[in-house]
């Protein structure tokens, strides 16, 4: 009975072995999507990082790796150049194929989850921070970040409005997009204590003159670049519908920038904070009579 008992210990531990995700090799890594090179850096191992991919625009020392192209429409020989020990892919990092390329050439390949939610930030700084080894340094970040989602709560209960936002994905007037249910650009708003002005739908679709006009946003939101990419705030309101509205009538644009905005990585409670202040002005202008009443 004794012994029986003792095989079965060693086997139910040789299947939690199996089960379990060892800590990876980490001494080259090359980080796929914006946010998944944010939170190695965040993390404190910058310094492993061989290459990165064109949406890692932040930190400022990741802009000085390598680039393998985006990760969304991947070539596998720029990844195998670099001779990576590990490779960290966000959700969506593709082709599939690509992927099962760089597997089949011996690399270890870990796909890491993107659900724009905070739960679903704290699992993707989870799931980094385990495969690298460092999951104290990857709790202090959580922590960090729910301390900032605090302030920006604390901020939302100050504010008298809810505006319904109308968010723009743009580059350049031949591509213009809307934000619907379920999306990265919905959720920011929501945490910020908007009303996503288009409901019909779920994710991105493009953008009509009809559909503005029926939405009629009292504010307009876009990434930094996408409203650049239009000519700033007068090239936007020269777009199809967006004159009409209550946003475009008073010129109530707010840009925001791309990573910080839609990242969903260790600045959100940053980012959530920041567009908090620039939906409710009512917030900046109640801050600054405090200021001169002291």
């Amino acid at each position: 009975m004794r012994f029986f008992i003792l095989l079965l210990a060693g086997c139910l531990g040789l299947a939690t072995a199996a089960f379990a995700q060892p800590e990876a090799d980490a001494s080259r890594i090359v980080t796929l999507g914006g946010s998944v090179t944010e939170t190695v850096y965040a993390l404190g191992a910058g310094d492993q990082v061989v290459g990165v991919d064109d949406s890692s625009v932040y930190p400022a020392d990741a802009t000085q790796q390598p680039s393998v192209g985006y990760y969304r429409q991947l070539p596998a020989e720029g990844v195998l150049s670099l001779d990576p020990t590990l490779v960290l892919a966000l959700d969506g990092t593709g082709p599939p194929a690509i992927l099962d390329q760089l597997r089949s050439a011996g690399v270890r390949v870990e796909e890491i989850p993107d659900e724009p939610t905070v739960e679903g930030t704290k699992a993707k700084i989870r799931r980094i921070a385990a495969l690298l080894g460092r999951t104290a340094q990857g709790e202090a970040l959580i922590r960090q970040m729910d301390e900032s989602l605090d302030k920006a709560r604390a901020l939302r209960q100050q504010a008298t409005t809810t505006p319904r936002v109308l968010f723009i994905y743009a580059r350049g007037t031949g591509t213009l997009n809307v934000a619907g249910r379920g999306s990265s650009a919905a959720a920011m708003i929501e945490l910020a204590g908007g009303e996503n002005a288009i409901t019909g739908f779920a994710g991105y679709k493009p953008m009509t003159a009809e559909a503005v006009v029926a939405a009629n946003p009292d504010v307009l939101l876009l990434l930094s670049r996408g409203l650049d990419s239009l000519g700033g705030v007068d090239g936007l309101l020269d777009q199809p519908g967006i004159a009409l509205t209550e946003a475009g009538e008073n010129r109530r644009v707010v840009a925001m920038d791309d990573l910080l905005m839609l990242g969903f990585g260790p600045r959100l409670g940053t980012a959530v904070i920041a567009l908090t202040r620039k939906l409710h002005p009512e917030l900046e202008a109640a801050a600054t009579s405090a200021s001169q009443g002291e």
